[in-house]
């Protein structure tokens, strides 16, 4: 539901739906669906604007990606680009340049 209003141009609705089931995806599911979960409500928040918050995910995201599967993982490379954007947007821009060489 919250995948379907975010696609759905409705940020801000799909926030608190995403929330929870990050919430019960921590508490049932395996780290492969809580990445899921907590990547896809990283990028909500980013949507909204809330680029802090969504980098203290994305972060921890990455950081969990590499330690699973290493760094050339096609997901950890991905996850390492969702942190270099969101760096980018804080303007925080020598720590993604440091990120995309690496």
């Amino acid at each position: 539901l919250g995948d379907a209003l975010r696609e759905s141009s409705r940020p801000v609705e799909a926030l608190p739906v995403m929330q929870a089931n990050l919430a019960l995806t921590r508490r049932y599911f395996s780290q492969e669906n809580i990445l899921v979960a907590q990547t896809n409500f990283a990028a909500c928040l980013s949507e909204l604007g809330r680029h802090d918050e969504a980098l203290v995910l994305k972060r921890d995201s990455y950081a969990r990606e590499v330690a699973m599967f290493g760094v050339s993982d096609e997901n950890a490379l991905m996850s390492g680009n969702n942190v270099a954007v969101s760096l980018n947007k804080l303007l925080i821009c020598d720590e993604a340049r440091t990120l995309v060489g690496d």
